[in-house]
């Protein structure tokens, strides 16, 4: 039975890519997003011409329930979920506090921190019996500094940042590694700066900022992922910033 890496937020950029990445090295990857079926095949389609093996899961995460059903449903369907990498956004644009709403505060949480815990709840204690597992948690600058407009992100991702501290100080001793991946930068992803941008802006910046490697790019990221997942614990990394060579770290800006 191979190995799963089950990939919450399976979208074209960083979480297709860890799919594709671990899928590669003989896992089955089980990918999930919220919409786009039709892209969702594609990538399994992808990963399965290439020899790898996948599964495609359409899942609302905020929806009660959903995360806990996935997660039954490939344990049972596919394998036991060596890996959960947890790449959902909760980035609503730069808003003011009062252009803020409840719905959109609560949304992030519900994304980045609610379907976390979620998440772990149901995965932990599993990998605990077995004795191994590892959870990779896609986070953003906002977890360690707040800008003006990033009232919902920075709660979020900062909520997301210690839940993964707090995960690790229960389970590390356990043979369950948590790891906060701080992503300070910009990815060079269609789905999310694509989308934010505009096709236009997008192709503007892949041609230039792109070019001398001022992007970062999902394929190469998803390498560090699968590295990451593979330490031996005497050297586990908990948590990692990771940016282009010519961005300024965000302790700099």
């Amino acid at each position: 039975m191979k190995p799963v890496c089950l990939v919450i937020g399976a979208g074209a950029g960083l979480g297709g890519n860890i799919g594709k990445r671990f899928a590669r090295d003989g896992y089955h990857a089980a990918l999930c997003r919220r919409s786009d079926s039709e892209g969702l095949k594609r990538l399994v389609d992808d990963i399965e011409r290439a020899g790898g093996n996948a599964s495609g899961h359409l899942v609302n995460a905020i929806e009660e329930g959903s995360i806990e059903d996935l997660v039954a449903k490939v344990e049972t369907d596919v394998g036991p979920i060596d890996v959960l990498a947890y790449n959902l956004g909760a980035q609503i644009g730069d808003r003011s506090l009062e252009e803020t709403s409840y719905k959109a505060f609560e949304m992030g949480w519900r994304l980045a921190t609610f379907g976390l815990f979620r998440a772990a709840s149901e995965l932990c204690p599993l990998m605990e019996e077995r004795g191994h597992g590892t959870l990779l948690v896609t986070s953003a600058t906002a977890a360690v500094r707040g800008n003006a407009g990033q009232h919902s992100h920075a709660a979020a991702m900062g909520g997301r940042r210690m839940l993964c501290q707090t995960l690790n100080a229960q389970y590390a001793s356990k043979g369950i590694h948590v790891v906060h991946v701080l992503v300070d930068g910009a990815i060079d992803a269609p789905d999310t700066l694509g989308k934010m941008l505009g096709p236009e802006r997008f192709q503007v910046l892949r041609e230039t900022r792109g070019a001398a490697d001022g992007l970062m790019q999902p394929e190469r990221m998803a390498e560090t992922y699968f590295h990451i997942a593979h330490q031996h614990r005497s050297v586990w990394t908990h948590e990692l910033d990771l940016r282009s060579f010519s961005d300024l770290a965000w302790w700099n800006r």
